[in-house]
């Protein structure tokens, strides 16, 4: 009998295997990092090679920790970074160059160009959901076919394929057979037609895709195919992009429910049920999730910075030795001493959307300590998560009750506490945090009858911790008058 459901989590700097059992619970889990590339200044690469051999190599290591075999699993899931593109050939599957990730900013002057066409500037908005930005899949995939050499040919000739990293681990675990994406990760390209759930003829000419590259949609919860493990076929049968996949892990499966994932960036989304709602606030319009009756939407909101601001700390500036410290450096001080971090490395995302933004400290005087820029660090997270949720809020017309939270930075008491602050609302924290990669084993168990439905689903989340809001309104009030005089401090910092 079949005990497990394995949960391939393909994040942006780590990849990792869960195994989970019937009643939700990790019983093994490995994970292992890989190398990140910065060839140019706002440049992000990955080797799509390595991210296959090391998601190979945890899965391995996670089913030897228990001496589980492949008869012990009943099925594969799999969630993913979202909007890093990768194009590979089809006969050889080697890739024609890293893959872009999702960080990365060397094709903002194309989605100027973009932008300068209003009309289709407008139509891919309406129709995607999406604003024009460097960070979706699509002008990567222009980019790529632009520059390496024979590239847009051979794709034309059916000779190269392009998919995210969802698409391209389905592809390595069934051999080459199945080229396929589900509706979160083709909702995430610019290029994929959300309202009437086709890819965009317009947008693929606009940018001079051949589509003969792109992959199949298919739903989030059914085989795909099957991924030979020592000699046994097993299915291969969940698949949604990270922040869907928790979004569907956290069971917010009733409209007006959301969910804030705190990882290498922080993204934000609420379930807003059948209706795929235009944003007036520069959010994004998204797929939640296909699964059993039909297709759900969600809004979102993405922070491309948060995680990766306590890394910065630690790798760039030294700061702490690991992450772990950085809550007790916080805490070191009683507040954050006038200072303001606006973490813009990468430009900022919602609700500004501002390609040419750049990291900035202000406020600095003599007596900053490293715990008053620690403190700044953890608020800028609950901050720009703030921002998000007061134009999610008007957009809905819903307002939020509670956030559910998961991520690694969840487990930071300090910043779920800074959270419920700023929000004013509690802020619920799960027994299992790793609720991406429960999304993606509850879509694959529900795929093979591992669990039947969502009511049984609901049953197996559980609450650690809940943070009730403390800060008083005045203060509250005047943290976000200097964190939004900071913000415009940063903005446009390129020329």
């Amino acid at each position: 009998m079949a005990n497990y459901i394995m949960a391939l989590d393909a994040g942006t700097t780590s990849n990792r295997c869960i195994l989970f059992n019937e009643a939700g619970e990790i019983c093994s889990m490995a994970q292992k990092e890989f190398n990140q590339y910065f060839p140019n200044p706002g440049w992000v690469e990955h080797d799509a090679n390595e991210i296959w051999s090391t998601m190979l190599g945890v899965a391995v290591e996670a089913m030897n920790r228990i001496r589980a075999t492949a008869q012990d699993i009943a099925a594969i899931g799999i969630t993913n970074q979202r909007e890093t593109a990768i194009v590979w050939d089809k006969e050889t599957g080697e890739p024609v160059c890293n893959a872009i990730v999702w960080q990365c900013r060397r094709t903002a002057p194309i989605c100027q160009e973009l932008l300068a066409d209003k009309e289709l500037a407008a139509y891919i908005q309406e129709n995607t959901g999406l604003l024009v930005d460097a960070y979706f899949s699509a002008t990567k995939l222009k980019w790529i076919l632009d520059t390496i050499p024979g590239a847009r040919q051979r794709a034309r000739q059916g000779e190269l394929l392009f998919g995210t990293v969802d698409t391209w681990l389905i592809w390595k675990l069934t051999g080459g057979a199945v080229h396929v994406t589900d509706y979160t990760n083709a909702s995430r390209t610019m290029l994929y037609n959300i309202r009437e759930l086709r890819w965009d003829k317009r947008i693929c000419d606009a940018l001079d895709i051949p589509m003969e590259m792109l992959p199949e949609v298919r739903g989030c919860s059914e085989v795909y195919g099957t991924a030979n493990i020592q000699g046994v076929e097993v299915p291969v049968c969940g698949c949604a992009g990270d922040q869907q996949a928790a979004l569907f892990g956290q069971t917010c499966f009733e409209a007006g429910e959301a969910k804030n994932t705190y990882g290498t960036g922080c993204f934000l989304l609420m379930n807003t049920g059948r209706e795929a709602r235009r944003s007036a606030n520069n959010l994004l319009t998204t797929v939640g999730w296909h699964c059993g009756d039909g297709l759900r939407y969600a809004l979102e909101g993405s922070v491309f910075m948060a995680g990766a601001v306590v890394q910065w700390l630690r790798d760039g500036l030294q700061l702490i030795r690991e992450a772990s410290e950085i809550e007790a450096l916080a805490a070191s001080e009683p507040d954050n001493g006038g200072v303001f971090f606006v973490p813009a490395f990468a430009g900022l995302g919602a609700p500004y959307w501002d390609q040419y933004a750049r990291g900035a400290i202000v406020g600095l005087t003599r007596g900053v300590t490293r715990g008053h820029l620690a403190r700044a660090a953890l608020e800028a997270i609950a901050l720009q998560t703030l921002d998000i949720m007061a134009c999610m809020e008007k957009d809905s017309g819903l307002p939020l009750t509670a956030l559910r939270v998961d991520g690694g930075a969840s487990r930071n008491n300090m910043l779920m506490q800074c959270q419920a602050d700023v929000l004013g609302v509690p802020v619920e924290r799960p027994v299992i945090t790793e609720t991406t990669a429960l999304g993606a084993a509850c879509l694959a168990g529900l795929a093979v009858g591992f669990w039947a439905g969502e009511d049984e689903l609901c049953s197996l989340w559980k609450l650690d911790r809940r943070f009730e809001p403390r800060m008083d309104e005045e203060r509250r009030a005047a943290l976000l008058h200097q964190w939004h005089r900071a913000v415009k401090r940063a903005a446009g910092w390129i020329e």
